[in-house]
């Protein structure tokens, strides 16, 4: 099951694109040649003339200059090199043994909170920016774009050059177990083949739903941080990511030992520092309340999305294949039970997004009213909303979610329920 993981992180991350003709020959050679720069232009231009693929083949290019562009910014302000890419970075939970990490960059810039609040805002506008030119993609079209994403590079490291060791098909194999997908062998861009077989995907209109749907699953927390002041975290915490970018904790990652050695115990320190700080006030409250919108409009995506997998007739390499069509996935056909579950499951996350079904807290009889939250909250504290105080002004009487709310979900995907929510995004 760890393939459908890796399946979907490929496609998520940033494929590529081929289409018929010189136009796309030309737009798929620029993104294996990892210039998504030059290539936007053409495929803007085609998709303000009503091209219905051009406006998908902006999608993937605006997609992956968002995290170009996430990547460069991390790069100018000495960002550590992530273990697992721009998330482990923001995280910074890197452990407790060792020193801080040297950063990618040996002479960044200073970063102030308002600097990062700007990374992040200008990483926010980058994805719905792609959202809008997918969702145009959608509206029409019968278009099937094939395409190898091992094959695709992104300068993930931000240093403004997409390198030959800075494809997909790089990133994924130096992911190890994580991601259970055959490294492509070197042969030329367009024709890889594997040591597994064929990993050439066709990208259609419903996809590009798909992938409409993926920008909001990335910005929804992006936007969820930003509606809030998060800087008592960022003075406590984040010399863990950016470690010589000037924040007030850098010089004192290493200090007297207290319980094992002067790394792990500073390091033991800035975690309890991290969690003191978890407590942010909110400062945007039409931003927190846009990201319960944003979630309803992940489900939406996903309904539209099937009506048109489920209506197709062709069966061309699917991302997300229709009862009817062939998995990329051996052993993981979707049968028409699994779709079924997919839509129950659907409108049981709607109800609670609508505060029609409670999320349970294991203190109190009663559930947590997720729509009040996102409409009325002040404050976000995590540690209290754990121990239930934070929780008490969204405390509602009412059905509460549990087992059987979900109960279609649990029996068809079991276990593996975080691949297929990946996969089926």
């Amino acid at each position: 099951m760890r393939r459908l993981m890796g399946l979907g992180l490929v496609a998520a991350m940033m494929p590529g694109l081929a289409m018929a003709g010189e136009a796309g020959d030309a737009l798929a050679r620029q993104l294996y040649a990892g210039t998504s720069a030059e290539g936007i232009v053409v495929a803007t231009e085609a998709c303000a003339s009503g091209d219905h693929e051009a406006c998908f083949a902006q999608g993937l290019f605006s997609l992956v200059l968002a995290y170009e562009g996430l990547a460069a910014d991390f790069y100018r302000y000495g960002a550590m090199t992530p273990d697992m890419g721009a998330l482990a970075i923001f995280i910074a939970m890197s452990g407790i043994e060792g020193d801080i990490k040297a950063p990618a960059n040996p002479q960044p810039e200073p970063l102030s909170y308002e600097q990062l609040r700007a990374v992040m805002g200008d990483f926010l506008a980058d994805l719905d920016q792609a959202r809008a030119a997918f969702l145009l993609a959608g509206e029409g079209g019968d278009y099937v774009i094939r395409i190898d994403p091992l094959q695709v590079r992104v300068d993930f490291n931000g240093d403004g050059t997409a390198d030959a060791a800075e494809t997909l098909g790089a990133l994924l194999a130096a992911a190890g177990n994580f991601i259970d997908l055959p490294a492509p062998d070197p042969v030329s861009a367009g024709k890889t083949k594997t040591k597994s077989g064929d990993t050439m995907i066709g990208f259609d209109r419903a996809d590009a739903l798909w992938f409409a749907g993926y920008t909001q699953i990335v910005g929804a927390p992006v936007d969820f941080l930003l509606a809030h002041d998060f800087s008592a975290f960022f003075d406590a915490y984040l010399h863990r990511a950016f470690p010589k970018s000037g924040l007030p904790m850098q010089d004192y990652g290493r200090g007297g030992t207290m319980m094992l050695d002067a790394e792990s115990d500073a390091s033991i320190a800035d975690i309890f520092a991290a969690l003191h700080t978890l407590s942010f006030p909110v400062i945007d409250s039409e931003r927190l309340a846009g990201v319960r919108e944003r979630m309803l409009e992940i489900t939406s995506l996903s309904r539209r999305n099937w009506q048109l997998i489920l209506a197709e007739t062709d069966d061309e390499r699917e991302l997300l294949p229709s009862p009817r069509q062939t998995s990329l996935l051996a052993g993981h056909a979707v049968t028409e039970e699994v779709v079924a579950a997919w839509m129950e499951t659907l409108d049981t996350v709607d109800r609670i997004l609508a505060g029609e079904l409670l999320l349970p807290h294991w203190r109190f009889k009663q559930g947590i009213d997720l729509r009040a939250y996102f409409e009325t909250a002040r404050q976000t504290d995590l540690v209290l909303l754990l121990t239930g105080q934070g929780a008490l002004p969204f405390l509602k009487s009412g059905p509460v979610a549990d087992e059987d709310s979900f109960a279609a979900g649990n029996r068809v995907f079991g276990d593996a329920w975080p691949n297929f929510i990946l996969w089926f995004n």
